[in-house]
């Protein structure tokens, strides 16, 4: 059995829709009957028959509407939603406002205030929404937050995402996806730290099992840019654990260089997502430790060789990763019944804290790098 879906944006041009249009292939259980795929009517038409959706809208309004009326056995059931930031909130509000259940691309809104009004939603509509933070559903980051829970106090937490894709001023010209997420109206007060930044801040958050309770934080652009895009954070966390993030889309060499460092009473774990079938364990007076993914690797927790496709050595990677997200909440939908555990997908309160860490980073820089207490949000 199979979840029908619509999917709002992602037609030409577009990079993520791609992305997640194979991911919910690979996961098995979606399948792709609706969308309204452009802004234009005319792109939106043509995005549909390349992509062979015969159920294809001139806009996301006329989607909704129009499969509403159908039968209850042939109209979608979700809405998956890849558009620029600006647009999450007023289409998430208004598909579960429709009777359809949302998986949104992060960030979740173009502000604290919007994912707010989309967390009322659910709660007023009873609707199921999931956001794809991506990186959480690779199966060593999953162990990594295994092995965390259990090596006593998380001391320190240091994360950086650098991008060297907006270091020159020329790559704004004709680039649709640089266009966007470099306008505020668009997407919002988050440049690089709404765009990558909140990956690293959920990556945080996910691994030590900690919310982050107050940052500092130091924000920059180069001249002429509105929107941040390079930024660094001192962080802590519950719990007493301290931190440091950075991200960045104009350092020279790294084509995504997602890396994270945890520090406990009883080991320290490094993961990096250029090699994301890799962990690195490091304990006092033994052997560095390294551990590979693999559904064949009998010492990886069950449920973890349990999201793997493949036996070690054939490495799985982005697109898995977030089919692993799609299959989760698919497989919710599907059977009502949540996961037992962590369920797979970042939910509302994960979406909200990073957008609190989007506004907080910008409130503390605008201060000159004071401390900001998330709560206070």
């Amino acid at each position: 059995m199979k979840l029908r879906y619509g999917m709002v944006g992602g037609g030409e041009g577009a990079f993520i829709g791609a992305v997640h249009r194979t991911a919910a292939a690979i996961a098995g259980n979606w399948e792709l009957t609706a969308g309204a795929f452009s802004a234009s009517p005319d792109k939106a038409r043509r995005s549909a028959a390349a992509i062979g959706v015969a159920r294809g809208y001139d806009s996301w309004e006329e989607m909704l509407a129009r499969e509403a009326a159908l039968p209850a056995d042939t109209r979608i059931q979700a809405v998956a939603i890849v558009t620029p930031n600006f647009l999450h909130a007023p289409v998430a509000i208004a598909a579960m406002e429709a009777g359809f259940d949302v998986i949104c691309d992060k960030p979740v809104a173009e502000s604290l205030e919007a994912a707010r009004a989309i967390a009322d939603a659910a709660r007023r509509t009873g609707r199921r929404i999931a956001i794809t933070h991506t990186y959480t559903g690779y199966p060593l980051v999953k162990q990594a937050r295994d092995l965390v829970a259990g090596a006593g106090a998380v001391r320190r937490v240091m994360v950086k995402y650098t991008q060297d894709w907006l270091s020159r001023a020329a790559d704004l010209e004709g680039n649709k996806q640089a266009a966007w997420r470099t306008d505020p109206k668009r997407s919002g007060e988050g440049g690089a730290t709404g765009d990558i930044g909140t990956h690293a801040f959920n990556l945080v958050e996910f691994i030590t099992g900690r919310r982050v309770k107050s940052l500092c934080a130091e924000l920059g652009a180069l001249p002429g840019r509105t929107l941040d895009d390079d930024a660094s954070a001192l962080l802590r966390l519950e719990g007493g654990a301290k931190g440091m993030l950075a991200c960045s889309q104009v350092c020279v060499g790294d084509a995504n260089d997602l890396q994270i460092s945890v520090y406990c009473d009883e080991l320290g774990l490094h993961w990096r997502q250029e090699q994301p079938n890799t962990l690195r364990v490091g304990r006092r007076d033994r052997p560095e430790e390294l551990w590979h993914a693999g559904s064949n690797r009998a010492y990886l927790a069950a449920d973890i060789r349990a999201i793997q496709r493949t036996p070690g050595g054939h490495p799985e990677g982005y697109l898995e990763a977030f089919a692993n997200i799609y299959q989760a909440f698919g497989a919710e939908l599907l059977t009502g019944k949540a996961a037992d555990g962590a369920p797979g997908y970042a939910t509302m309160d994960d979406a909200i804290a990073c957008m609190k860490f989007i506004h907080a980073a910008k409130q503390s820089s605008d201060a000159g790098a004071v401390w900001v207490d998330l709560d206070t949000l």
